[in-house]
């Protein structure tokens, strides 16, 4: 299964975890505990753990086509949960 990681910048990795848990909670397998948060996916799964002054995303998929698909979801997800916050996403494979 292929794997990308993406460190991001930010202060507020408590909450973006939160947030994203909370949205996905209702039609997908997540996993929460303080300080990271699991979401699973139908053909993949995304691992977030917040850290002081980052956010480290892992995300894992059956191939290389749904890790690229996976990869565009968390990121818009997470761009659109920071609000106002400017985060720059760049995974590495």
């Amino acid at each position: 299964m292929p794997i990308s990681r993406a460190e991001i910048v930010t202060e507020s990795g408590d909450k973006l975890i939160n947030r994203l848990c909370k949205h996905w909670a209702h039609k997908l397998e997540v996993e929460q505990a303080e300080g990271e948060g699991r979401v699973v996916f139908d053909t993949g799964s995304c691992l977030m753990t917040a850290e002081p002054g980052r956010l480290t995303v892992a995300v894992e998929a059956l191939d290389e086509a749904e890790l690229d698909r996976l990869e565009g979801v968390v990121a818009n997800h997470l761009e659109r949960m920071a609000g106002q916050e400017p985060l720059d996403i760049i995974w590495e494979n």
